[in-house]
């Protein structure tokens, strides 16, 4: 069983930036994908950021890329998101998800195919 505990969400200005947090009760396996995934009001949720747990392989959606950075701490089992050059459309809810088991990296755009999922930190972005 794994928890995961997301923190760092707040208020920031167009430009800004905030740092996002998850932290990962459980054993988290070497095949291990972490992502972070976002869900703005009236729109479905989106893929953010992908983190390959063993070597630190990364996938960023086309909206993100340049500005935000995931990376992770194996020895605190934790995971990070950078969120630079903060724009008003990057408002949204942000979750951290964990896929364990096989073919992880493979399935790491799949949403659903996530095993467990932290409850969520707000990021508000004014412009």
């Amino acid at each position: 069983q794994v928890q995961l505990v997301e923190s760092g969400g707040g208020l920031a200005q167009a430009g800004g930036s905030l740092r996002l947090s998850c932290a990962a009760s459980g054993r988290i396996f070497s095949s291990a994908t972490m992502g972070w995934f976002r869900h703005a009001p009236g729109k479905d949720r989106e893929f953010v950021a992908a983190i390959r747990w063993s070597v630190g392989t990364t996938d960023y959606a086309d909206s993100v890329k340049g500005r935000f950075t995931i990376s992770r701490d194996n020895v605190k089992n934790s995971v990070y998101l950078q969120m630079n050059s903060l724009k008003p459309e990057d408002t949204a809810v942000y979750s951290c998800a964990a896929r364990l088991g096989v073919a992880t990296w493979y399935y790491r755009l799949s949403q659903h195919l996530y095993d467990y999922w932290g409850q969520g930190t707000q990021v508000t972005v004014s412009s």
